[in-house]
């Protein structure tokens, strides 16, 4: 089936490409009389001037330009001027990669050429893209063009370009010296960011460096008019509007005199590059325009200004956007005018475009820093989105582009997929820019061996050294395993490697590391035959397919490979899944150096039939230049409601923007009637922070719509589409309104695959080694390929610039144009016994983590509540028929093993009972649960022919509320359980397949029965969300269910107990070898640590550590008892707590499943604060005693100071609103760090509200956002300091608060100081300023200000062995900063998952 739907595939693009064809014959190319003269029309031919003898009617119709205008991609008569002016003249289209420069040229005579070169090769040219066109000019012209003069532009027509420029400085930290001036109390915004660390195990918390070099601090200060604030103060300086219709008040005016001090002051320290940042500048920027005359006056030779960068709401990405615009632009303005000198006259007279983030071209002088990051991909994204994507079939095309350090993955279906907010090499930049998801796994994608498992990647060899074959000392990559597998041939490779790069792939060095490690893992298998037989999975040899003893080589090459593949499949399975899409029904568009010889295995494994590889597909970026339009995008912020009162300002603004596009355009050369512009509106519900950018083309204008398109109902649409239903009754917002115009200029290439009528005869034969061995391959060079020749798998079709690997029962065709189309068939069914298999347990690793990744997207697609739809805070789990966790995704610290308790809670309770379709509902904390408000839905999994649940699935969420004595269900004065909301045991959410509405009801509303609580304040949403956590449960009960289907219950039960196996190896080795340097420092394997909450209950742990088998005892006997308050911890919590610091100090990407708990005993007192009675208050323990037992653990193996140990939980609201958030505070410093400076540490990582979100929607005013200088301890290593939050109210509220460490300080080690304690402070309207404690509700008044401190970090090592601080070496900060290669929607989905 697979391969009758692919063929039918080729025949409909053949059509196409016939129907895209000239309509007759195109004659030879004509004998020139003159010079040639081509006039591009249709499909890019040329129209030559032929000699007098070669006159035909067919040349005479391809000359007249009527013929050229009647066609519908043929230029219009207004530049038809422009267009003859390039008469016989060079195109180019170059993409300057990182490592490799592609250049795509089209000749006078029409003929395309391709041409691929070194990015950097100093010994030889200067300038790669120049060099590129100076070596096509002189092989076509046949006149030479010396290196060091500038070229002849008179023979260029134009030249288009995508660079890395930006990116690389961007990763390498080599932009412009900048300053930024911002807001005064908000100098240290950018450098606290979101406050959520970017990985949640590094202690380090390495992250990526702020952009600018210094702040300036401006006084001045504008704020958002709110009805019915209440603010004793004078009248504000000003009133004025701003460009959405809002009011603002000035509450402080610009003092530029003091600005311009400030200014010269910089500029006299070198730094001529600036960024302005001013609160509210989105939409009233005339503080930040004063700034920028100013700034340009005195000289700076960059000024950017967030207000034109990037007009949104949001100031910390606005920030990041214009610090990247300002860092950025100066290094991309002396890239081109070194591009410009190689040119005589400066190409002024060549049409010069550049390739921006979003997919548009735009002319070389607007080329901003900005918009430039993703240049280079861009193109690639349009190459085959133009040339894959049939409009007539409408089926979706996946782009797979893998490269030598990682793979881009991205979508078309017709329309591009675009991003308003993305982050680079850890910058995250607000502008629109393709959706392109790049994952850490490419050919040079390093291969290891841990803990049993497989592992490929993140780690790259990078271009030096590069994949062992480079013969320069390299390590094993995935381009190893290929070359092993004979898929990669070396003497179809030039000899360019080598110290003196002159010598072939070196299949020897392959070879040799291969064996090598094949001879580790064979050690690691013999020695370890009985490791896996904890989790009760017997291992009778080690997994090779055919039972033998060892694996060889190939067996090993080929198990990396099937592990990268299924690395690479995930993203693609979220970013189809994540809006609702099917995978399988996508093609996959394959180009890029390294994905043809991967191409038909991910195709497979997605349930794909297509594969589609462009004769280009070594070169699509460049190609994909030459394919593209020009654009200009212009965007303003809007604050209306979509209604009628609102239509006519809507069109009125839309027609503004749509006719500055025209205008714009019109200047560039374009006529009305090559320019189409798109109408975009940012909408989202109200109340709710999960915005669509929304295009109404499909949806016709009416009576009750706007004049551009029924956006409402586009809006509904793509919402129901993505997240599974809408919320009616609810007003819909317009946050901003976009007008995206396009100058078609892109060319069509008509370059013809040749047609034959006989077989074409392999180059040679080889050997593959395949699933099933090695198998006879043919090899063919594509150019020697007919397009009426089937060629069958196994074989390699090689061009200069790719390999492609066509598998055994796969078939492959060439279209009419040349390209490479391959029908892929169907997974077999799979034949795996239960022994283990060390690949495929690697590629279930993956399964079963996919399965909850999914369970994710589906719960995040359905739920209702911003909890849950938009910060993401919830958790989903694979269990064991035994309740153990197999796997958990993603990582919410305060969940990690936690729902293992409740899971194993059920079956000891109700496990007999169980029947299929029952679905139980948990959150007490004897029953596994953390705090009330996370509520446990779990789903047994039944198989026909077993009696019991075969596996369990269970999602946890926080739900905003459920009932109690405040609103949020967080109060901090809680001394019983029922004073904080419903309670769940083992409640029976559905029975039998029915949702008990009715029960969970009256229990959500059961809290009102007790003296001051109330029931759920919000039962709509709590119903929603348990509905989509029983959604979520039942695609995950589908996904086990179709991996039982595919392997069998008994080797799917067999490779879960191997994962959980995996997990303890790894915590076992990391316990010996901790054992071994202790037992070296001290002579003893027994550590201990104690610390205290702010009451004065200890904490007190002591370790003992067998060293032989590499487990150890947790005692937390001497701990204090439970307290009369809500700093009680369930024995959950402690156990997350435990994972968690295992995992930090494994060291690695391990799974997270209850075999991580296996090599540890487990001693916890009753009755303490640890192991609470009953009905103890619990809500302080989840968010505060949770961070002290993480503090005790570390402090015992002595892997770092203390963190600021505590949340900071700030509470407030009224009858009309209320807001809940953490705080950050200062991370610990480590054996060879300093601790960072704001942020979040260990069990929490929530992101904190932006400033201008949170005085848009809630009566407060920030004041004061920065950090707390000299909070963090001294040391060797300084702990990081904590953070300064001031909150003015604008109206009466409620004010709680739950912290810790105010009277106990963060400790340090090994002679390094504690960090400072912290504070809460209350300065009331009257002038008193009050000590708020560490736990207190208070009532405010409108003027009332809350200043909170929160902790600094302990130092770490004493100050007299300070020596030259690595920390901060320029070395050290390049290793950082490209460290964050991910980027992309399902990159900012994990991320934002993890920030909770």
């Amino acid at each position: 089936e697979g391969t009758r739907q692919g063929l039918q595939f080729v025949s409909r693009r053949r059509h196409r490409d016939e129907r895209e064809a000239a309509p007759f014959p195109l004659p030879p190319p004509p004998v020139y009389r003159h010079a040639p003269s081509p006039v591009l029309g249709l499909a890019g031919w040329p129209a030559l001037k032929p000699n007098e003898n070669q006159d035909n009617q067919a040349t005479e119709k391809l000359l007249h330009p009527l013929y050229w205008l009647s066609q519908t991609d043929a230029p219009s008569s207004s530049i038809f001027k422009k267009m003859a002016e390039t008469r016989g003249k060079f195109d180019f289209a170059i993409d300057r990669g990182g490592t490799f420069t592609d250049v795509f040229a089209r000749l006078p005579d029409g003929r395309e050429r391709v041409l691929k070169l070194l990015s950097h090769d100093p010994q030889n040219y200067k300038d790669a893209p120049t060099e590129g066109i100076r070596r096509i000019l002189e092989q076509e012209t046949g006149h030479s063009f010396p290196r060091e003069q500038p070229l002849d532009s008179s023979l260029i027509g134009w030249i288009r370009m995508g660079t890395t420029v930006a990116t690389n400085a961007l990763l390498e930290r080599q932009g412009e010296r900048t300053a930024l001036l911002v807001t005064r109390g908000f100098k240290d915004l950018l450098h606290i960011g979101t406050q959520a660390r970017p990985n949640l195990f590094d202690l380090e918390v390495r992250m990526p460096e702020v952009l600018y070099e210094e702040v300036i601090e401006v006084d001045e200060r504008v704020v958002l008019r709110q009805e019915g604030c209440l603010l004793p103060r004078k009248e504000p300086k000003r009133i004025v509007s701003g460009s959405t219709g809002d009011s603002l008040e000035v509450w402080q005016e610009l003092d530029l005199q003091r600005v311009e001090k400030d200014l010269k002051a910089v500029l006299s320290r070198g730094i001529t590059s600036l960024a302005v940042l001013l609160l509210h500048s989105y939409i009233w920027p005339a503080h930040e325009k004063a700034v920028g005359s100013l700034a340009r006056r005195l000289r700076f030779t960059q000024v950017s200004l967030s207000s034109e960068v990037m007009p949104m709401i949001r100031a910390v990405p606005r920030g990041y956007t214009v610090c990247a615009d300002a860092y950025l632009t100066p290094k991309i303005h002396q890239y081109l005018n070194g591009f410009t000198t190689g040119f005589k006259g400066g190409l002024k007279d060549v049409d010069v475009l550049f390739m921006q983030s979003d997919g548009g071209l735009t002319p070389m002088e607007q080329f901003s820093g900005s918009r430039a990051v993703l240049s280079g991909p861009a193109g690639g994204v349009v190459g085959y989105a133009v040339t894959s994507y049939d409009s007539t079939e409408n089926k979706p095309v996946i782009g797979f582009d893998m490269g030598g350090t990682s793979t881009d993955v991205s979508r078309y279906a017709g329309q591009y997929e675009h991003v308003f907010e993305a982050t680079t090499a850890g910058v995250t930049l607000q502008a629109p820019q393709l959706d392109i998801n790049t994952v850490a796994a490419g050919g040079g994608s390093r291969l290891f061996f841990r803990s049993g498992m497989f592992v490929v990647g993140p780690e790259s060899a990078g271009a030096h050294p590069g994949p062992a074959c480079y013969r320069k000392g390299g390590p094993l990559t995935v381009t190893d395993a290929n070359l092993a597998l004979g898929r990669l041939l070396p003497d179809f490779f030039p000899h360019i490697f080598g110290p003196g790069e002159n010598e072939p792939l070196s299949t020897e060095e392959t070879m040799k590391q291969f064996q090598q490690l094949t001879c580790d893992i064979n050690h690691f298998l013999s020695t370890n035959q009985s490791q896996h037989g904890t989790n009760g999975a017997s291992q009778p040899n080690h997994g090779t397919k055919d039972g033998k003893s060892e694996m060889s080589v190939e067996e090993v090459a080929m198990g990396f490979i099937r592990v990268a593949n299924e690395a690479m499949c995930r993203p693609i399975r979220a970013l189809t899944q994540a809006k609702g899409h099917d995978t399988s029904q996508h093609v996959l568009a394959c180009f890029g150096g390294a994905g043809g010889q991967h191409a038909c295995a991910i195709a497979r494994a997605l349930g794909m039939k297509t594969v589609f590889i462009h004769k280009y597909s070594g070169v699509l970026s460049a190609y994909g230049l030459a394919l593209a339009d020009v654009v200009e995008e212009v965007q303003e912020p809007c604050s209306l409601q979509y209604n009628e009162d609102s239509y006519s300002e809507l069109d009125h603004r839309i027609q503004q923007l749509t006719q500055r596009c025209h205008n714009t355009l019109q200047q560039r050369g374009f006529s009305s009637s090559q320019v189409s512009t798109a109408v975009f509106l940012h909408m989202r519900y109200e109340g709710t922070d999960c915005a669509l950018m929304v295009n109404a083309s499909d949806y016709p204008a009416h009576a009750q719509s706007c004049q551009s398109g029924d956006f409402r109902t586009a809006f509904t649409k793509r919402y129901l589409k993505e997240f599974g239903f809408t919320i009616a009754d609810r007003p819909i917002m317009v946050d901003d309104i976009r007008v995206r115009g396009s100058g078609k200029s892109g060319i069509k290439s008509v370059t013809m695959g040749k047609e034959g009528h006989r077989s074409p005869t392999p180059t040679k034969v080889t050997k593959c080694y395949f699933e099933e061995g090695y198998l006879d391959t043919s090899v063919y060079m594509w150019e020697d390929l007919s397009c009426d020749y089937v060629v069958e798998g196994p074989s390699i079709i090689i061009d200069k610039n790719s390999t492609i690997l066509v598998e055994p029962g796969c078939s492959a065709q060439l279209t009419t144009s040349g390209d490479v189309c391959i029908a892929v068939r169907a997974e077999s069914q799979c034949v795996l016994g239960t022994e283990l298999n060390t690949v495929q347990l690697s590629i279930f690793s993956h399964r079963f983590m996919s399965i909850a990744e999914q369970m994710g997207r589906v719960l995040q697609r359905t739920s209702i509540s911003t909890n849950i739809k938009e910060r993401l805070d919830f958790s989903c789990a694979v269990f064991g028929p035994d309740g153990g966790l197999v796997s958990n995704a993603p990582h919410i610290p305060v969940h990690l093993g936690a729902m293992q308790e409740t899971v194993q809670y059920q079956l000891k309770a109700i496990g007999s009972s169980l029947k299929e379709g029952d679905v139980i509902l948990s959150n007490h904390p004897c029953a596994g649960g953390s705090h009330l408000p996370d509520l446990t839905v779990i789903t047994p999994v039944f198989r026909h022919g077993v009696s019991g649940p075969v596996f369990f699935v269970a999602s946890r969420g926080h739900h905003a509320d459920i009932g109690g004595i405040t609103p949020g269900s967080m109060p901090p004065h809680s001394t019983s359980l029922e004073q904080e909301g419903a309670v769940f045991t083992s409640f029976k959410l559905v029975t039998e397949g029915v949702f008990q509405e009715k029960a969970v009801t009256e229990a959500l509303m059961a809290p009102a029965q007790h003296p001051g609580c109330s029931g759920t304040r919000n039962l709509h949403d709590n119903l929603s969300d348990l509905r989509a956590q029983v959604a979520a449960n039942q695609r995950g009960s589908l996904l086990v269910g179709e991996l039982i289907d595919c392997y069998g219950l008994a080797v799917v039960q067999a490779y879960m107990g191997y994962i959980q196996s995996n997990a303890e190896l790894a915590v076992r080795d990391m316990l010996k070898e901790f054992a071994r340097r202790q037992r070296q420092q001290t002579g003893s394997l027994e550590v201990e640590a104690e610390d205290q909450m702010d009451d004065g209950t200890p904490i007190r742990l002591k370790v003992q550590i067998n060293e032989e088998e590499g487990s150890a005892v947790f005692d937390f006997t001497g701990t204090g008892t439970e307290v009369w308050g809500n700093c009680n911890a369930p024995r959950a919590i402690t156990l997350s707590a435990l994972i968690y610091c295992l995992r930090c100090m494994v060291g690695q990407d391990i799974p997270l499943n209850q075999g991580c708990l296996t090599p540890i005993k487990v001693i916890i007192p009753p009755g303490s604060i640890l192991q609470p009675s009953q009905n103890a208050a619990v809500v302080g323990g989840n968010v505060l005693t949770s961070q002290r037992v993480v503090d005790v653990i570390f402090r015992a193996f002595k892997a770092c100071a203390a963190s600021q140990g505590c949340m900071n939980n700030v509470t407030f609201g009224n009858e009309k609103s209320g807001y809940y958030e953490t705080v950050a505070g200062g991370a610990g410093a480590g054996p060879d760090w300093n601790g960072r400076s704001g942020v979040h540490s260990h069990m929490t990582n929530t992101r904190i509200t932006d400033p201008e979100i949170l005085e848009k929607r809630y009566p407060v005013i920030l004041q004061q956002f920065s950090l707390r200088p000299d909070s963090g301890g001294p040391g060797r290593y300084r702990g990081g300091d904590g953070v300064i939050r001031k909150l003015l109210f604008r109206n009466k509220v409620v004010l709680s608060v739950l912290s810790e460490r105010r009277s106990t300080r963060p400790y340090g080690l090994l002679g390094g100081k504690s960090g400072s304690a912290g504070l809460n402070l209350l300065h009331r309207v009257d002038g008193r300023v009050l000590n708020l404690g560490a736990k207190t509700t208070v009532s405010l008044e409108p003027g009332d200000v809350f200043h909170l401190h929160t902790p600094g970090g302990g130092g770490y090592g004493g100050e007299e062995d300070e020596d030259e601080d690595e920390n901060h070496s320029p070395s050290k900060r390049q290793r950082l900063n490209k460290a964050f290669t991910e980027r992309g929607s399902v990159f900012e989905y994990r991320r934002a998952q993890e920030s909770v």
